[in-house]
């Protein structure tokens, strides 16, 4: 249990740091989050919906491999 407390830990750092930089530099884009085939954009009169699907279905395929690698013994 030991091990999973510091995985976590380290992925918590991890995403703060990130949350960080892109709060403090905001014009860094990645073009192809987000905008990806699949993603679902609705746009009305005053509304608007957006759901990336695909973009998270692409980014839990890259954490589930990162993860593998990392839990692996």
């Amino acid at each position: 249990m030991r091990e999973l407390g510091k995985i976590i830990i380290f992925l918590g750092i991890t995403i703060t740091i990130i949350g960080f930089i892109l709060f403090v530099f905001p014009k860094i884009k990645l073009p192809f989050l987000g905008r990806l085939p699949g993603d679902i954009l609705v746009h009305k009169k005053n509304f608007s919906f957006y759901f990336p699907i695909t973009t998270c279905i692409i980014l839990s395929i890259i954490l589930s491999i990162i993860g593998y690698f990392i839990l692996k013994k």
